[in-house]
C-alpha cells in the first residue's frame, strides 16, 4: 500500500473545462475553474476532485465528488450521491457534526457524465491510508494526550450522530434498515463483487456470522457507515470535516463502533507485520467503548459479532480495490482469492477465536 491507488480514467483538464461550463450555467455568470487536483493519500471509492471557482470576485475552494466512471472497476455497484449530500445537511443541522458545507448537486448527469455534489473545502490534515497514518506522520509524532482528544473526539461524532433523531422520511435512501436487513445487502454486494471468482475466507466468514448471530441486536440508528479516522479532517486534533457518507446505513449503534475500531486495527496489523510499532495504544476495544458509553449511556454489546462482521465487509470492499489494481495493472491476479483479502491472516485469526 505504499504506491498511489488509481481510481479514475476522467482526464483532469477535461473535467477543469466542463466544471467551469456547468458552474457558469448554475450560477449565470462566467466562472473560471482553476487548482484541479486530486487526493494522493486517501479515498479509493467515489471519485474526488479538488479545484476552486472564482466568479464576480468570489472565491471558493471546492470538493466535487463524483461516482466513479463504469470502466474504472467501480467499488460499489450504485451511488447514491443524493442521499450523501442530503445526509451531510441532516448531519450538520440535527446533530451538529461538522460535515462539509454541501454548496450544490447536479442529478443530471450531462455535465460531467454522472451525477455529482459540491462541497465546500476545509482546512486541516487527515490520517492517511497510503502510507497508513500508523507507520508515521504527524498522528505518530503527536503526544500522547493529543491522540486521546483527538480519539474521543471522533468517538464523540458517532455518539452525536447516533443519539440525534432521523426519520426514514428524511433518509429514504438508507432503505427500513435493521441488522438482518444489513446483512442480506452485504451478501448482495458480495455477490455483485465476487461472483464472477467467489472468496472462501469471506464465505468463511458470512458461516460464522450466522453462527453467532446476537440475540437482540438492539434498536436501529443512522450510522456513518465508514467511521474511521481517514475520514475526518482535524485542525489542532479537533475533527472540522466529517466526509465520506457513502456507506450509511440504518441500523444498531455497534456497526460504526466496530468498524471504527477495527478499521484502526487493519492499519495496525499491517504495520506491526513490517516491523514497525504503529499506535497500539490508540483506539483500543476498551477505551473507545468506554468513552461512548459515557456519551450516549448506552453499553456496546456483541462486539466480537460486530468486529467479525467488520472484518467481513472491510474484506469485501479491500478485494475489490486489489481487483480495480489488477484492471489497472498495478498487480496481477493471485492464485488464491483468499490473498484478495488484504487482511487475510487477520480475518482468520478471529475466525479461530
Amino acid at each position: 500500500m505504499s504506491e498511489p491507488v488509481r481510481t479514475s480514467t476522467r482526464h483532469l483538464p477535461e473535467l477543469r473545462d466542463r466544471l467551469a461550463t456547468w458552474l457558469s450555467g448554475r450560477l449565470g455568470t462566467p466562472v473560471a475553474v482553476s487548482e484541479v487536483s486530486r487526493p494522493s493519500a486517501n479515498g479509493m471509492s467515489s471519485e474526488t476532485v479538488f479545484f476552486t471557482a472564482s466568479w464576480e470576485g468570489t472565491r471558493e475552494r471546492c470538493v466535487a465528488r463524483l461516482a466513479p466512471a463504469p470502466e474504472a472497476v467501480p467499488i460499489f455497484p450504485v451511488y447514491d450521491l443524493r442521499t450523501q449530500y442530503d445526509l451531510m445537511r441532516l448531519a450538520r443541522r440535527k446533530a451538529g457534526i461538522p460535515a462539509p458545507r454541501p454548496l450544490w448537486f447536479e442529478a443530471d448527469p450531462g455535465p460531467l457524465g454522472t451525477p455529482f455534489f459540491v462541497m465546500a473545502r476545509e482546512d486541516g490534515e487527515v490520517p492517511p491510508d497510503v502510507m497508513p497514518y500508523t507507520f508515521g506522520g504527524w498522528l505518530c509524532e503527536a503526544a500522547p494526550a493529543d491522540r486521546r482528544r483527538l480519539q474521543d473526539a471522533t468517538v464523540g461524532i458517532l455518539a452525536a450522530l447516533h443519539d440525534a433523531r432521523f426519520t426514514h422520511q428524511e433518509v429514504p435512501g438508507l432503505g427500513a434498515g435493521g441488522l438482518r436487513e444489513h446483512l442480506r445487502a452485504q451478501r448482495a454486494y458480495y455477490r455483485w463483487a465476487h461472483g464472477e471468482r467467489p472468496v472462501p475466507l469471506l464465505e468463511r466468514a458470512f458461516d460464522w456470522l450466522e453462527a453467532h448471530w446476537p440475540d437482540d441486536p438492539g434498536a436501529d440508528v443512522l450510522c456513518w457507515g465508514d467511521a474511521r479516522i481517514g475520514n475526518v479532517m482535524y485542525r489542532d486534533f479537533t475533527p472540522v470535516a466529517v466526509f465520506d457518507w457513502e456507506m450509511a446505513a440504518i441500523g444498531p449503534r455497534e456497526l460504526d463502533l466496530a468498524w471504527m475500531i477495527f478499521l484502526h486495527r487493519f492499519f495496525q496489523d499491517l504495520t506491526v507485520d513490517m516491523g514497525l510499532p504503529g499506535l497500539p495504544d490508540f483506539m483500543r476495544p476498551e477505551d473507545v467503548c468506554r468513552t461512548y458509553r459515557e456519551l450516549t449511556g448506552h453499553e456496546p454489546r456483541d462486539l466480537r459479532f460486530h468486529e467479525m462482521y467488520a472484518a467481513l465487509r472491510h474484506g469485501i470492499v479491500m478485494a475489490r480495490v486489489w481487483l480495480r489494481r489488477i484492471h489497472f495493472g498495478e498487480l496481477a491476479m493471485p492464485d488464491d482469492p483468499d490473498d484478495l483479502v488484504v487482511h487475510r491472516a487477520t480475518l482468520e485469526r478471529l475466525l479461530t477465536g
